[in-house]
This record gives structure tokens, C-alpha cells and sequence, in this order.
């Protein structure tokens, strides 16, 4: 099955032919995609994801709970984001020209998001393996010194993102209607601004224990719980780009519009989300 990049030898010839060729490409051709992009960030994500099968066997087969969820639901929350961040910047940086994809910059890239993903990962599954909480865990030295860690590691993690960002803005790919890059670049900075800024809000305010939650997520539906907004602003790298991906493939000119629209509200959304985070429970 040929890949995305021999379907689009010749795709300037309109602006929603990259696109097209993409919606046309198999779901079987994709894993061969995503490996041909960034092979070392593609094997990284999917070693993750298949990661959350035997976190889920450990699910069910332990009861034990931490602030009212079960210990094993956070590391397969991280496992799953960490590895969908990894697969969609694998995807991205297949947007660079082949010789810059072989660049010291992107291998940069490349370690750091792989090194810091994995000592996140790696203490959070510990310490669900202990029973004990990862986060707000500062009762002596050793977990103080960890979670300073955690977060030197979550911003590290967060940076690679805007890192990415630079180098497809210095080397831009003029195969790709520019309405798609412009959400990929926003999602990309606003990824690092809204993430790591609601992070070190979060750092410092626990969720309220008690109460209401959302099932699975374990975040408090009264307020003062900055999760939502964290996540939101983490994974704007992946929601804003497939709205540019959307508005290019319905056409017209104003998809850069809907770009730009659409990145606008989802900044509100943010805002709305961190003023409800800090307000305290309701009650």
C-alpha cells in the first residue's frame, strides 16, 4: 500500500488535494505512515498504548482506591495522553522536509518527549503500584523531591511542543493548504502556553476530595478542580489541528477564518475552565 507521500508528488495544484489524499489514505496504511514520519516517536506512542491493557487487567484485578478512584485509572490517563501526544508529534513532524526530519533539532525533540514522558510515567505507575498519590505527595524528601521532578519533567514534556512549532514555521511545507498549518502551529504554541501555565496552578491547589465527579476522569463537577483546563490547554495539539483539518477538506475561503475562529474559542473555553477551576466548590 503506497504512503501519504508518494499519493502527493503534485498536490499544489489546488489547496484541498493534500487533505483529500489523506482522507483517501487506508486505516491500514496509517501505522506504515506515522512509522515513515518519526519511527522512534511512533514506536514510543503505541509501546503506550498497548500499556494500557495490562494497566487495565491491574484495574480489575485491584481494589484499592486513592481520593475515592481506583490507583491504576491515573497511569492509563498518563500512559494514554503522553502516548497520543507522541503518535500526533510523530505525525507533525512528518510535515518537515525529509532532511530536516534527520536534523540534531528534531531529535531533540524527539528524546526529550520520550525521556520526560517516560520518568513521568514511570513514578506515577510506581506510586500506583504502592498505593501511594504521585501528586501533592511532599510528606517527606524523597516525594517532595520527585514531584519537583514531575513538574521539571511535565514542562519539558509540554516545551517540545512549541520546540516543533519553530521548526515548521522555519521550514514550512508549501504541500499543505496554509489554513492546516496555521491550526497546527496554534495547536502546537497553545499546547505549552495553556498546558504547562494551568500546571503550575495545578501544582499548587489539590482537587477537592469528595463530592460529584465525572466517571473514569475522578474530576469534581462543583468546581475548583483545574484538571479540566489542563487538559484543554495540553491537548490543543491535537483538537485544533483536526478542526483546520476539517475546514480545509469542506473548502472555500474562509477555512483560515475557521482556524483562527475556532482557536479564539477555544481560548474562551480555556479562561472559562481555569476562572471555574479557582473559584472553590460550589457550596
Amino acid at each position: 500500500m503506497p504512503s501519504l507521500a508518494a499519493l502527493t508528488p503534485d498536490l499544489t495544484l489546488t489547496p484541498r488535494q493534500p487533505t483529500r489524499a489523506l482522507a483517501l489514505l487506508p486505516l491500514r496504511a496509517w501505522p506504515a505512515e506515522l512509522l515513515s514520519r518519526e519511527r522512534r516517536l511512533a514506536l514510543y506512542g503505541a509501546l503506550l498504548l498497548v500499556l494500557l491493557l495490562p494497566m487495565a487487567l491491574a484495574w480489575g484485578l485491584d481494589d484499592r482506591l486513592l481520593r475515592g478512584a481506583n490507583v491504576w485509572i491515573k497511569p492509563m490517563k498518563f500512559a494514554a495522553s503522553i502516548g497520543l501526544m507522541a503518535l500526533t508529534t510523530a505525525w507533525f513532524i512528518g510535515h518537515l522536509p525529509a532532511e530536516r526530519r534527520s536534523s540534531r533539532a528534531v531529535a531533540g525533540i524527539v528524546w526529550l518527549l520520550i525521556g520526560a514522558g517516560s520518568f513521568e510515567l514511570a513514578y506515577i505507575t510506581l506510586q500506583a503500584g504502592l498505593g501511594q498519590g504521585s501528586h501533592f505527595n511532599v510528606g517527606d524528601v524523597w516525594h517532595a523531591t520527585m514531584y519537583t521532578l514531575m513538574g521539571i519533567g511535565a514542562v519539558v514534556l509540554a516545551a517540545t511542543q512549541p520546540m516543533l512549532a519553530w521548526q515548521l514555521l522555519r521550514h514550512p511545507d508549501g504541500h499543505r493548504p496554509v489554513a492546516y498549518r496555521q491550526a497546527v502551529m496554534l495547536g502546537l504554541l497553545l499546547s505549552f502556553v495553556f498546558g504547562a501555565g494551568v500546571g503550575g496552578l495545578l501544582s499548587s491547589q489539590q482537587p477537592p476530595d469528595g463530592g460529584a465527579t465525572v466517571p473514569l476522569l475522578g474530576w469534581a463537577l462543583g468546581g475548583g478542580d483545574l484538571r479540566p483546563a489542563h487538559f484543554v490547554g495540553i491537548h490543543a495539539a491535537q483538537f485544533l489541528p483536526l478542526i483546520g483539518f476539517g475546514a480545509v477538506m469542506r473548502g472555500g475561503r474562509r477555512a483560515q477564518g475557521v482556524v483562527w475562529l475556532a482557536a479564539a474559542l477555544y481560548a474562551l473555553l480555556f479562561a472559562a475552565l481555569v476562572a471555574w477551576g479557582l473559584a472553590g466548590p460550589a457550596g
